[in-house]
């Protein structure tokens, strides 16, 4: 008693100190001391909820969080929430206070310290169900100890300052007994001494203060279905603290796993998450022998303590089947092995109906009527074969109940094999007499042969069946494994982790992606029971990176089962699986498989976004690049243009010349200039359409020699002073393209050989049939192109620096032509001319292309060979 007024003691030193300090829940049971304290705090209304016909008032978790305090008081730390809160326990509500940056004072008794559990309900006899994991306590900032000697609190029991005078004469005779409270006072200090030394060593380590460091230690808990191993896991915490060491939780899963019924299967499911909670690590292992691979673990894991509970198996049991702590006690060599035991537990145990799983009287049906086959069979060979015969002939029938049907059947087969050889072959017959000492040793062989057979061949099929299980959880995984490398599209990608989880588990799914602030489903199979309050629950889970829904200790009452897609970097989004309505409840090793499958679906998902990130990096690094390279590769282009046509107007406009000619020249000038100016911001739109893939085709027939001679005319006066020879092949079939465009395309490749050729050299236009293709080239009688750039000529922005050319263009030309023609579903290749200069071709198909758009990829066809008439060593 006593720590809510401590609480409040501290929360008023706080609130002088200048903290906003709040009232989320305090329990003053009536005490006047206490609500006085309360009076000078901003107090949180608390939060009604109906439950079987009563009111009951819980901490309203959502005002705290809106209100946001510096500090928040919380009453009775290990207290469980009602039915319709967000979590099943108090815990968990000042868990999620603290993940929002809001610091709590709470309270606890230490019975309900979760690791302590057990050793106060053997001194009060009184088992507490509320508990707090120890990590709790481990996280905080500061613990004190809120202490009383025993008499002068069961004084002030006795005066009613703790509980009304009724309720405080129950508490006193029931749990405040002298004893119980030295006990409980005690484990208290002992436990809160050991939080000071592990502070005390901790800051030892954080500042570099050299002490005496013991070696470390590392303890393993061996649990199996044992009602004991509860306790053993406590224990092993304990142990595990005082050691200051890492403990692990070890359950091996024998060939008999398979056969425990689903009760005990999940005690131990339970067992493990308990480990998990006191902050163990929790390993299954599959194995043949528990000693066995117990021994070998703690080996490769290092262990130097093993803890394992004392078998509640009869006597007469351990002697046939042997004990595994014994093996593990002969094997343990050097790691020491404690062995536990409880009184409660074993009476507890000894008390409670036992465990079986359904008994299926058809395979000992089945297993009856192989052993009356093979009396049938024997009947037949009677006289025949020898009595040995006859006896593998059951042996036989035994083996082949083992193998089919397990060891309860078989067990029955060797005992009515015994009983079926001895009446119906044994001398005398139709009787059980026994005539001769010898055959009585050979019906006892039959029957110990055949007990010794049969549980060898039912544990060779327990053992192939957890095999086959085993075998069909890795090649499910490895499957989804399979799929999920082979796809770089997140839908795919969800696509393929709800399609394996349904087939695997036959359960409906959803996933759950964050898109912008908000958290929208990407995946829903059919049948998932998806609301708002199902939409809100996975937005907490995706928050707070736990899991939450059916199942858990938060929102337990939602529909479905809420699992963080989580990897070592962030959280990328949430698993929804709804449980079976009809089916059974998932195995544990089910439960381990579906979260194999979550962390395969969480990186797979981050590995495509981490994909789609470094591809809008890289889109993003190209367009900054193709900027650079745009404004260093034009600006002269445009600034040029522009100097000369303001020059020209300025000079008219302030300094008119009196000269006719003159002025005449200026015009001429600051026209050409502009003209040059219109045709750069034309091939720059021309070279963004085609990127864009906005260009579209209006294919149309056309004829070859109106095309050379229309791009001819567009060149104007550059074409006039130019000698350009023109060769066109007779009868050649009209091409489908789209005129303007394609005339566009020869106007750059021509305006090209003219600007890099001497002026009274000529170029050369030809046009001929090529197979299904009709091919124009343009060869001009200037440098040519030096060998290493022939593959760059229709990159945007190249251009060839040598004396020949004249300096003007902007390097876009070809390219505007490479994408012209390849959006046609032509091609486009340059190669040098033999005797000197460069050969520009284009090929156009005869038949129409497939529908395209420049939105293809225009440089598909960068690569292609050009014909032999276009490549170096051959003469046209």
């Amino acid at each position: 008693m006593g720590k809510t007024y401590a609480m409040l003691q501290a929360a008023r030193e706080a609130q002088a100190e200048g903290r906003r300090v709040l009232v989320a829940y305090v329990e003053t049971h009536g005490r006047v001391e206490t609500e006085a304290l309360v009076a000078g705090f901003r107090v949180i209304p608390r939060w009604p909820i109906a439950y079987r016909g009563v009111t009951l008032e819980e901490m309203d978790l959502d005002t705290v969080l809106a209100e946001h305090p510096d500090l928040a008081l919380v009453d009775e730390l290990a207290h469980t929430n009602a039915p319709g809160c967000r979590h099943a326990r108090r815990y968990q509500d000042v868990e999620e206070l603290l993940e929002a940056g809001i610091d709590v004072y709470t309270t606890l008794n230490v019975q309900h310290i979760e690791s302590l559990n057990d050793v106060v309900a053997q001194i009060t006899g009184i088992t507490v169900r509320e508990t707090v994991p120890d990590q709790i306590l481990e996280q905080a900032d500061e613990v004190g100890l809120v202490d009383l000697p025993p008499d002068e609190l069961i004084q002030r029991l006795h005066e009613g300052k703790v509980y009304v005078p009724d309720q405080a004469h129950r508490a006193i005779d029931k749990f405040f007994r002298p004893g119980n409270l030295t006990a409980l006072r005690e484990i208290a200090l002992r436990y809160l001494a050991g939080q000071v030394d592990h502070q005390m060593r901790a800051y030892m380590e954080a500042h570099a203060i050299r002490g005496p460091w013991p070696a470390g230690e590392r303890v393993l808990v061996c649990i199996d279905a044992d009602p004991l191993a509860e306790r053993l896991v406590r224990t092993g915490r304990r142990m595990a603290t005082g050691l200051d060491a890492e403990w692990i939780v070890l359950h091996v899963e024998t060939p008999e796993y398979a056969t425990l019924p689903e009760a005990a299967r999940d005690r131990i499911a339970r067992t493990l998450r308990l480990g998990e909670e006191l902050g163990a690590r929790t390993v299954s292992l599959p194995g043949t022998k528990a000693a066995e691979e117990i021994i070998r673990y703690a080996r490769a894991q290092n262990v130097s303590k093993i803890l394992v509970g004392v078998s509640h198996h009869p006597r007469w049991i351990r002697l046939i089947h042997g004990s595994v702590v014994e093996r593990i006690i002969r094997a343990a060599g050097d790691i020491d092995v404690y062995v536990i035991s409880s009184a409660s537990d074993r009476r507890r145990a000894s008390a409670a109906p036992a465990e079986r799983a359904p008994l299926h009287y058809t395979p000992y049906v089945f297993g009856a009527g192989v052993v009356a086959l093979a009396v049938l069979v024997g009947a037949l060979v009677h006289g025949v074969w020898a009595q040995a015969n006859l006896t593998m002939l059951f042996l036989l029938a035994v083996v082949i109940v083992a193998l089919e049907w397990g060891r309860g059947p078989a067990t029955l087969a060797a005992v009515t094999s015994l009983a079926a050889f001895a009446f119906f072959f044994g001398p005398p017959s139709f009787t059980y007499t026994v005539a001769d000492a010898q055959y009585l040793v050979t019906v006892t062989a039959l029957l110990v042969v055949g007990l010794v057979i049969g549980t060898l061949a039912s544990r060779t099929r327990e053992q192939a069946q957890a095999a086959r299980s085993r075998e069909a959880y890795m090649a499910a995984l490895h499957a989804l494994s399979g799929e999920l490398a082979a796809t770089n599209d997140i839908d795919a990608v969800l696509q393929a982790v709800g399609r394996h989880i349904g087939a695997t588990f036959g359960r409906s799914v959803a996933i759950f992606l964050p898109k912008e602030d908000a958290l929208e489903p990407r995946l829903e199979t059919p049948g998932f029971p998806l609301s708002e309050n199902e939409r809100a629950v996975a937005d907490w889970v995706f928050r707070h990176g736990h899991s939450a829904g059916y199942g858990t200790d938060t929102v337990p009452a939602a529909a479905a089962r809420y699992m963080p897609l989580k990897t070592s970097q962030r959280i990328v989004g949430v698993l929804g699986v709804q449980p079976s309505s009809s089916g059974p409840r998932l195995t544990p090793e089910q439960r381990r498989l579906l979260d194999a499958f979550t962390s395969q679906a969480a990186l797979a998902i981050e590995r495509v976004q981490l994909t789609e990130e470094a591809r809008r990096g890289d889109v993003a690094r190209e367009t900054e690049r193709l900027q650079t390279a745009l404004l260093n590769s034009i600006s002269h282009d445009l600034r040029t243009p522009l100097a000369s046509i303001t020059g020209a107007l300025t000079t008219l406009a302030d300094h008119p010349p009196a000269d006719e000619a003159v002025r005449r020249e200026l015009l001429q000038n600051a026209r050409e200039q502009a003209e040059r100016l219109n045709h750069l911001v034309g091939s720059l739109l021309d070279m963004n359409r085609l990127e864009a893939g906005t260009l579209r085709l209006r294919l149309e027939p056309g004829d070859v020699e109106d095309l050379i001679g229309a791009a001819i005319a567009q060149l104007g006066e550059a074409a006039q002073q130019r000698d350009i020879r023109v060769t066109v092949e007779p009868k050649l079939p009209a091409v489908p393209m789209d005129f303007a465009l394609v005339t566009q395309a020869l106007v750059n490749v021509l305006d090209n050989a003219l600007r890099y050729s001497p002026p009274d050299a000529p170029v050369e236009v030809v046009a001929r049939l090529a197979g299904n293709e009709v091919q124009i080239r343009v060869e001009d009688r200037g440098p040519g192109v030096p060998p290493g750039d022939i593959a760059r000529i229709f990159d945007k922005f190249y251009r060839i620096q040598h004396d020949g050319a004249d300096g003007h263009g902007a390097g876009l030309g070809l390219a505007i032509s490479h994408g012209i023609i390849g959006a046609h579903g032509g091609r486009i290749w340059a190669a040098n001319r033999p005797g000197g200069g460069a050969v520009v071709a284009f090929a156009l198909p005869v038949r129409p292309p497939e529908p395209s758009s420049a939105a293809a990829d225009t440089r598909t066809d960068r690569g292609d060979r050009a014909p032999e008439w276009a490549t170096p060593g051959r003469a046209s």
